[in-house]
Parts: structure tokens; sequence; C-alpha cells
């Protein structure tokens, strides 16, 4: 059976570049704001006289409202057009922001990351809705691979940026410095929107309800569950290590904030590369599943070291490096697994839905690990990391190599 993505694929090649350069420029924002708030933990919480789990969430808060309305957000994407509801995140987003670092409350702060959360719910299905449309058949495998290098480039981005302009201008100003870079990125997207368009599905078609009854269907299928499960481990596998190894390493080991952030800079700028590395990888094998289950081993041994032994600055910095080199060289066989039992017409839909996972794993992720933190358990974070992985790694290796064809909608 043909795959889905090469029976949507549009012809139209030269367009490739310019339309996965925009998507990319959108994900690469919506990464940048995941991660806005952990190198500010401190400096708000000094402010605001919270414990870690308080500050902890507004995190929560904006995973909760992305885990509950991202699949329906897919839905909006297949009927109503993938570029219109991506510019909007981008410029929802910004506007929550501004509110939070503006109004001088907690709560406020927690409301408007809910509502940035709300915005975060159409980039994943809105990307791959477009890229399926608008990128050679052939040529997917690297599209998806450049989509995710550019997110994973603004999540690492995110913890040395925030933290030096925060120290210029305070924790508000960052806030609103970051606020400006999506509101830039919406503004180009707007110019450039005839890239950005998708033809309608048959979803918009007179069948448009029985459609949408055959997609909850598809959802509930087996192939799809199990991807919404792995999705979820991997978020909370990684949650802890991206929001928390900084402050645990300080914790546990005396490790400087310079350290300790330029460990986590280096997991996550060797994620974005290790993407790279994957998509070769994704594109010579058809055993993704084996790919993903090796790497979640490698990745667990690394974390595992770094969690009970007192490395030095050099040998820390090597070695996460190398477990976000690892961690990123799943990631392509991850969205080709996804890609394999995805049916045409219904990327935003599936992808919106197994992405949730990583929402359902970023509401739990920051209280579990706020908690361990608060309650003097620093090697906790290491630990429970390495325990989720080997669930994740269980999971990934109980699911079939070629996983079974679905049914069409």
């Amino acid at each position: 059976m043909a795959s889905a993505a090469e029976s949507v694929s549009s012809p139209q090649s030269a367009s490739d570049l310019p339309v996965i350069g925009l998507v990319g420029a959108g994900h690469f924002v919506s990464h940048v704001y995941l991660l806005l708030l952990p190198p500010l933990f401190d400096l708000i919480r000094g402010d605001y006289g919270l414990s870690y789990q308080q500050i902890a969430l507004a995190v929560t808060s904006f995973n909760i409202v992305s885990a509950a309305l991202q699949t329906p957000a897919g839905f909006l994407v297949d009927r109503l057009g993938a570029g219109r509801l991506l510019i909007g995140g981008l410029l929802l987003g910004p506007a929550a922001l501004t509110i939070a670092a503006l109004v001088p409350s907690y709560w406020a702060l927690v409301g408007c990351y809910a509502v940035a959360g709300l915005a975060n719910t159409v980039f994943h299905p809105a990307d791959y809705a477009i890229l399926s449309h608008a990128v050679a058949g052939k040529r997917m495998g690297k599209a998806f691979s450049i989509h995710t290098f550019l997110g994973l480039l603004g999540t690492a981005a995110a913890p040395m940026t925030m933290w030096y302009t925060a120290s210029l201008w305070g924790w508000r100003g960052s806030l609103v410095l970051a606020a400006a870079l999506g509101l830039i990125v919406a503004l180009v997207l707007m110019v450039q929107r005839h890239r950005l368009a998708v033809i309608p599905t048959r979803e918009r078609t007179a069948h448009g309800e029985a459609a949408g009854g055959r997609g909850m269907r598809l959802l509930l299928t087996p192939a799809i569950l199990r991807n919404l499960m792995f999705f979820m481990l991997l978020s909370l596998a990684t949650g802890g290590i991206s929001s928390f190894s900084i402050v645990a390493l300080g914790a546990l080991w005396g490790t400087s904030y310079a350290v300790a952030s330029s460990a986590l800079t280096a997991f996550l700028f060797l994620s974005a590369l290790g993407v790279l590395v994957g998509g070769v990888i994704a594109d010579r094998t058809r055993h993704h599943t084996r790919v993903a289950a090796m790497g979640f081993a490698a990745s667990a041994a690394v974390i595992l070291v770094v969690g009970t032994v007192d490395l030095g600055s050099i040998a820390l910095i090597f070695l996460m490096a190398v477990g976000g080199l690892l961690n990123g060289a799943i990631q392509p066989s991850r969205d080709m697994i996804v890609r394999a039992v995805t049916p045409a017409g219904s990327f935003g839909k599936v992808f919106g839905f197994v992405t949730t996972g990583f929402n359902i794993g970023g509401v739990i992720s920051p209280l579990l690990y706020a908690w361990l933190m608060d309650h003097g358990e620093p090697r906790g974070v290491f630990l429970v990391s390495v325990g989720i992985t080997l669930l994740a790694l269980l999971t990934v290796s109980t699911a079939k190599s070629r996983p079974s064809a679905v049914p069409a909608e």
C-alpha cells in the first residue's frame, strides 16, 4: 500500500524549502515557548515567594489546556485550513506572554500560560498537515526531520537565551522579548500565507459528519493509541531533564548554574543535531521501532550515570551532549511510525491526537519533578527519568516493526 504521505503530496516540489522554512519557523517559536519558564523559575519564585510546585502550576496549566484541546484543534485543521490556525496560534501566544509579563500577579501568570497552551494546540496538527500537502512524498522524511530539528533548536536556544535576557532586563523583560519573536514570525507567515494553503480534505465534503465519526474510530485504533502512549512517556522522560536538571545538579553535586546550564544546552542542541542523524537512519531502515528502542536504552544509561556519579564539568557536559544526541536520533523514527499508520486526509487529527501525549506528560512532569525537588530528592529527577525511559523502551519494543494498515477514511 502506498504511504499516506505520498498520496497527498503536492507535485510542486519547487516550493518545498520555503514551506518547510515557514512551518519550521513556527515550530521553532512553539518550542521556545515550551521552555520559557524553567530558566526563570528561581527569579519568579523570588519575586512572588513561591514553592517549586506552585511555580510549576503555570507549566501544568499550559499542558492541561494543550492536552484537552489539541485533538479538537487537529479536527479544525483538517476542516478549516492549517495556515490560518497556525498564524492564529502565533498571534495568541505572544499576546498571552505579554500580559503575563505586564500584570504583576501570580495567578495572571498561571492564566496567561494556560492561554499560551491554547495557542500551542495548533502547531503540530497544522505543521504536519501543511508539510504532508506541500512536500513531495520522496522528501517527506527529510521534511519531518528538518521540522523536528528546528523545533528542538528552539528548545535548545530557550534556556541560555532566557537566562541571559533576564539577567539584563529581568524575567518580565525576557517574556516580552519572547513574545516579540512570536509576533515577528506570525507577520512573516501572514505575508507568505499563500504557501500555507492546504487543499480541503474529504471531511469538508457533504459527507463531513460521517468522516468525522470515522476519524474518531481511527484515533482509537491500537496503532494510534500506542503512539499516544509513546509520546506521553517520551515527554515524561525528558521533562525532568529539560526543566529541572539545572536545579537538580546544583542541589545534588553543587554544580554551578553556568556549568549546569551549559550541560542542559549541550543536551538540547545535540538533541537537535541528533534529529538530522536520525533522519538519515530513518530513511535507510524500515525498522523504526528498533531504532527507537536502542536509542531509549542508550539514553537511559547516560542519564543514570549523570544522576549517580559526581562528574567534573567537562565530563558532565560531554555526557549530557551524548544523551541529547541519542534523544534526538530517536525522533524521526518516531514520526515515521506515526506516518505509517495515518490515512490520507487525516494528518491534522492524528498528529494532533498522538502529540497530545506530550501535553499529558507535560501536565504530570512539572508537578512530579517539582515534588521531588521540594522534598530534597534531586537524584530522583534523574532516576525517575531513567525509569520512565525504560517504560517507553518497553512500549516501543512490543510494537510491530511494520504497523498494520489502518482503514482509509
